[in-house]
């Protein structure tokens, strides 16, 4: 765990800790309609596949419960959310059904029988409930006090919520604040992290399409991080949901906050580049598949010996290049130089070594 991380308390989601000194959980939720269970399985199985942690499901009704039980039934390990907007009785029958965490707002499912009956369900089956609040669900009484969904808006909003399951003793809780705006989800997740030690779910809603939407995600989910702000994230994307995975790695790699893996660092050419980067840095790319180390690892593709292995000294092993040639080094250290047409397979060679 980072020294800057934020403290938390810690909810089991499945097989999956969030919050506390667990690592930065992936989530991702199904596309495909909630009633079609094999389209779910399929796609689930998918984004498990491609490292996704945790998976949502709509739940607009009762019916969709039954394909909890379909994919638990199927075999299906990663961790399921049924995702609940206003029926209290879908939370009860997905509880039962073999859901792993509820999504739903304590304060959309009426009086207070109602929140009892579902905190009942989730301290019985040990599941955690992820309270979502965004810029367009706000409760009239706290829009008229702050006459826009502010910052301080959306997270008086999910405190308001948390208490009326604090009511019941009920404390195994997530906490996602999202906004279409990335400076407003920025500004609401850290007036709320001050203001709460539960674990923090991290996205831009309604991002975009998978170019811009990475980029707004990036930069807000990114910002966060950065200061110690968020336990689990999801990159949401008008696009396959395998897709979100992928750039939500991509955003923990880059922010060095995966366990494992290849964070690759390449430097952009000037003209004292001499050999192929470009081609050869799409060709290690098409070839991280032939990666079998599972060590956490910082992989430079540099352009020229001159300022390569020092620009990239933090680099556990890196490649540079030279006319027709490369040197091949480790943490700035010039290892052997190498023909450049074999730099990437030698450089993959290597890095299985280590």
């Amino acid at each position: 765990m980072n020294s800057y991380r934020r403290k938390t308390s810690q909810v089991r989601v499945g097989g999956v800790m969030i919050g506390g000194d667990a690592p930065i959980a992936v989530q991702s939720m199904c596309s495909t309609d909630t009633h079609d269970a094999a389209a779910c399985l399929a796609q689930t199985e998918a984004l498990a596949a491609a490292g996704c942690d945790i998976v949502r499901l709509a739940a607009p009704d009762k019916e969709c419960a039954e394909t909890f039980s379909y994919l638990k039934e199927r075999g299906v390990t990663v961790p399921l959310v049924a995702d609940i907007h206003f029926d209290y009785r879908i939370a009860l029958e997905c509880a039962a059904a073999g859901a792993d965490k509820i999504r739903i707002n304590p304060g959309n499912i009426g009086d207070d029988e109602r929140v009892r009956a579902v905190v009942r369900a989730c301290r019985e089956k040990q599941l955690p409930i992820r309270i979502g609040v965004n810029s367009g669900s706000l409760e009239k009484h706290i829009l008229a006090k702050y006459g826009a969904p502010t910052a301080e808006a959306l997270a008086e909003s999910a405190l308001y919520h948390v208490a009326l399951l604090e009511k019941f003793d009920f404390t195994d809780i997530v906490i996602s604040i999202k906004a279409s705006t990335v400076r407003e989800m920025i500004a609401a997740n850290r007036v709320l992290a001050e203001k709460c030690s539960y674990p923090l779910h991290l996205g831009v809603t309604e991002a975009g399409t998978a170019h811009i939407g990475t980029i707004k995600s990036a930069a807000g989910i990114g910002a966060l991080l950065c200061d110690g702000i968020g336990d689990t994230i999801r990159v949401s994307l008008t696009d396959d949901p395998v897709r979100e995975v992928m750039e939500a790695h991509n955003i923990l790699r880059a922010l060095e906050l995966e366990e494992t893996g290849i964070n690759l660092v390449s430097c952009p050419t000037c003209g004292r580049t001499q050999i192929p980067l470009i081609d050869m840095v799409n060709e290690f790319e098409a070839r991280r598949g032939e990666i079998t180390t599972d060590k956490k690892l910082r992989v430079a593709m540099m352009g020229c010996i001159v300022n390569g292995p020092g620009e990239a000294r933090e680099a556990d092993i890196g490649i540079a290049g030279g006319r027709d040639e490369a040197v091949l080094f480790r943490h700035g250290e010039i290892v052997k130089k190498i023909p450049a047409r074999d730099a990437v397979s030698v450089l993959i060679e290597e890095i299985n070594l280590l």
